[in-house]
């Protein structure tokens, strides 16, 4: 499926040498660069000074370049005991910590604000570096904004399980899932109702998911579920429950209500000792393809092409 790209790019700016990490320079406190991808992810903003304005308007201290915050939208400061506190400035879409909607809040290690649809994340302590290094890592294996695996780690994943299971003769499956006009979500609701529903539909699936088995974001509105030890019955029993668990519990952002549907593409190796990782794949995508052309909401291969 198509991996949808931010319509603006993110850019991050500060008025002040504090804010380019490439300078090394650490600190008691940071704010590191989460959400959306592109350049400006993992970036480091170093808190030096006591107070910094965040907005759209050249006049912020942190400039950042997206419709989804307003011109002067909120501000980090320190009081006098050296505490980090966020406060929000009346703006359009709101100032969350860890997703809650807050107008002004002390900051706790490891927190998550967000403006708009901007994700950064709040460190502070004595090993801020190490800290920061771990981040950094940790971005690299996991989607900012669903808190899920990303493609990157699903793809090694996948690799190694394709391998154990040709090893122990048993099946794997693989589930590949796309939510069906995400495109026409976007639209009516923005981005940050998009962002809203994809993190929902994260929520949703994850408790659904055993300790050995993985879920991953795959790109855009597209995920993956690898099923370990499970034949294809199992993988479309379990992609019709999830199917379900999508469509019949509506959607909400701001006030209004959506209905949201799943298409489904399930593929299994078994007893296949020369299958590539590329090949599952594209085999679990071509039946979501399917499922899509045969009218969406739907999960291919069904029951009565088991025996093909």
């Amino acid at each position: 499926m198509s991996k949808k790209q931010p319509d603006e790019q993110t850019v991050l700016w500060g008025n002040t040498d504090e804010l380019d990490a490439r300078t090394g320079k650490s600190g008691q406190a940071c704010l590191i660069h989460l959400y959306p991808p592109g350049p400006s992810m993992g970036q480091r903003i170093t808190l030096g000074k006591p107070t910094y304005v965040f907005g759209r308007d050249a006049t912020a201290d942190i400039l950042l370049s997206t419709t989804t915050v307003s011109r002067l939208h909120a501000e980090v400061s320190r009081d006098e005991n050296g505490d980090w506190w966020v406060r929000d400035l009346d703006s359009t879409n709101g100032t969350f910590v860890n997703e809650r909607r807050i107008k002004h809040e002390q900051l706790r290690d490891g927190v998550k604000i967000r403006f708009g649809e901007i994700i950064l994340k709040f460190l502070m302590g004595g090993d801020i570096e190490t800290a920061y290094h771990e981040e950094i890592y940790r971005m690299t294996i996991i989607d900012g904004l669903t808190g899920i695996h990303n493609k990157r780690f699903f793809l090694d994943f996948l690799d190694r399980e394709i391998a154990r299971a040709r090893r122990h003769n048993h099946a794997l499956t693989l589930v590949m899932m796309d939510l069906d006009n995400f495109k026409e979500i976007n639209d009516e609701w923005g981005h940050l109702g998009g962002d809203a529903v994809l993190k929902e539909f994260a929520g949703r699936v994850h408790p659904r998911i055993r300790r050995e088995e993985l879920f991953a974001r795959y790109g855009g509105e597209e995920f993956a579920v690898v099923l370990s030890a499970t034949a294809l019955e199992g993988g479309i029993r379990f992609a019709e429950q999830l199917r379900e668990l999508i469509g019949n519990n509506p959607f909400t952002f701001g006030g209004q209500t959506c209905t949201v549907t799943t298409s489904f593409g399930v593929a299994t190796v078994w007893d296949q000792p020369n299958m590539e990782t590329e090949t599952l794949i594209q085999r679990a995508d071509n039946n979501l393809y399917e499922a899509k052309s045969r009218g969406r909401n739907q999960v291919v291969p069904t029951l009565d092409e088991l025996g093909k």
